[in-house]
């Protein structure tokens, strides 16, 4: 695998470009994150003194230099790569519903959850009812 990190050429350029191109934004967006996250803590860590205090955003842009080339090399492993063209074949056979189709199943959805959040609301009520009766509770 260290081999491939240190190649510059792409696999299969072609395809599965949607879905390779969105794992790596979404592995670049994690790495921002962390990157972003560390940068923080380092700041206030108390760890580094005023004269090495530059230290933090080298550390921070070091790791988000080596995460973006992971994120991109990452995506053209042979084998991942080619899982990732696999995968998007598959989204391209796949019958996706309609728009009113999915919105009837929304509505569907959404109904029977606060049908569901009522139910367990009414519940909890006659329940707290019944042990203030039987004085379990105040």
């Amino acid at each position: 695998m260290l081999g491939e990190l240190a190649k510059t050429n792409v696999y299969k350029p072609t395809q599965g470009r949607i879905v390779r191109q969105l794992t790596a934004l979404a592995i670049w967006v994690i790495v921002g994150l962390g990157c972003w996250s560390l940068h923080g803590t380092l700041r206030g860590s108390g760890w580094f003194e005023e004269s090495t205090e530059l230290l933090i955003p080298g550390i921070s842009l070091g790791l988000l230099f080596f995460g973006a080339w992971f994120g991109f090399r990452a995506v053209n492993l042979p084998s991942f790569a080619d899982f990732l063209i696999a995968v998007e074949a598959e989204m391209n056979k796949v019958t996706w519903p309609s728009k009113d189709e999915l919105t009837r199943a929304a509505i569907v959805v959404i109904f029977t959850i606060f049908f569901l959040a009522i139910s367990l609301f009414l519940f909890d009520v006659i329940w707290q009812q019944v042990f203030v009766t039987l004085g379990v509770t105040t």
